[in-house]
């Protein structure tokens, strides 16, 4: 199977040496391209059924990379199960114009915070107003930077219990039946909370400009690029309720781990350059499939937009759901919805199963390390004379 790492080590060289790139994309570049090869280490096993061996190469493990998002993921899910509610579950998407994108793309840290700061205080606060549901909700936001075409799109996806404790915290509200919130009153909220903190990052000189948004730094210039922002329309929307805990769990398997393109889209790489699949979402009807051929360079490019800054979360949980009293939260809500957690024996009555780490592909018995191959060392530095002789 064709994957990104094929197209950065083939390409990757020659074009890291006509542009300018931050030290995070320079890192995941190299990470992808090292991913599962000799560069890392790795280990020789033995099947204990059959005998075969084979060599298995470390994984990265860096967020970004493709491949080793999928074992990232499950693990996630694994500690999320237990904290589904017998309740319907919602989906609802934040998400920022196309000019307030254009800017985040040098004010990362600043721009994608808000946006899940407002987004989560948006739902919050119109849960909490008497005339919609009047409770206290929890959230999980996942964020996404990237359309289907691995253009620059930041946007949020919550994923909300149907319903909330009342202020007191003694029963539990839930919505109406297959209605969450109004979207036009959570779109005109979102919309006005978060230019009121953009605003407030500017005047902090917390926002950087750059190119042909270098005059926004002037504070009567950058209010006059708001202005039309307050007037156009915010894309807020909530899908319909899950059917059910597994249909939460099968969408954040699909989502909290993304990364901006799998290799599963990609169709070929060749003198042309890198053609994939993606989804024209403004198209009517169903065919909304279509494939897109771009220079490997364009492509590169488009990939490494959506690189995060370092320590920065993409998966957030908001409300009841915060890390701080989500165990709190669950069980007060488990209460007053007359069900219980499954609760695990004591540790002393536990039965661990030992799973093997590796499997043989072609009989299914364990497979046994006997061999460990070290990583290769990284250069630091060009190579002195005595090391030459």
């Amino acid at each position: 199977m064709l994957e990104v790492a094929d197209i950065f080590r083939a390409q990757g060289p020659a074009w890291r040496r006509t542009v300018s790139l931050s030290l995070g994309q320079l890192k995941v570049m190299s990470a992808i391209e090292q991913c599962r090869t000799a560069a890392l280490g790795g280990h020789v096993l033995r099947c204990s059924g059959c005998a075969r061996t084979e060599i298995a190469y470390n994984s990265c493990r860096n967020r970004h990379c493709p491949k080793c998002q999928g074992s990232a993921a499950r693990r996630w899910l694994e500690a999320r199960q237990a904290d589904l509610l017998p309740v319907e579950y919602y989906h609802v998407v934040f998400t920022l114009p196309a000019p307030v994108g254009a800017i985040a793309w040098y004010n990362k840290q600043v721009i994608y915070g808000l946006l899940f700061d407002i987004a989560a205080d948006t739902l919050r606060t119109i849960a909490a107003d008497p005339r919609h549901l009047g409770a206290q909700i929890g959230a999980t936001l996942v964020l996404h930077t990237w359309g289907s075409a691995l253009t620059h799109h930041p946007h949020v996806h919550g994923i909300v219990p149907g319903g909330g404790l009342s202020p007191d915290g003694e029963r539990w509200i839930a919505c109406r039946p297959g209605f969450f919130l109004p979207v036009r009153v959570l779109s005109r909220l979102f919309r006005r909370r978060f230019l009121e903190a953009l605003t407030e990052a500017h005047r902090c000189g917390r926002l950087q400009f750059f190119g042909e948004y270098a005059g926004l730094a002037d504070p009567a210039a950058f209010a006059r690029w708001l202005a039309p922002l307050r007037a156009c329309e915010w894309v807020v929307y909530a899908k319909r309720p899950f059917a059910g805990p597994e249909a939460v769990l099968a969408y954040l398997s699909r989502y909290t781990h993304r990364v901006a393109i799998s290799s599963q889209r990609l169709l070929a790489f060749d003198e042309r350059g890198v053609t994939f699949r993606w989804k024209d979402y403004r198209a009517k009807g169903r065919t909304r499939s279509r494939t897109m051929t771009l220079e490997a360079g364009e492509f590169m490019r488009r990939f490494l937009l959506h690189v995060l800054p370092v320590g920065f979360h993409r998966i957030r949980h908001y409300g009841l759901l915060a890390n701080p009293v989500r165990r709190a939260s669950l069980a007060k809500v488990r209460e007053l919805l007359h069900v219980t957690a499954e609760v695990n024996a004591s540790p002393e009555h536990t039965v661990f199963e030992t799973r093997p780490a590796f499997i043989c592909r072609h009989c299914g018995a364990p497979m046994i390390i006997t061999d460990i191959l070290a990583r290769t060392a990284p250069i630091r530095a060009p190579p002195t004379p005595r090391d030459m002789t």
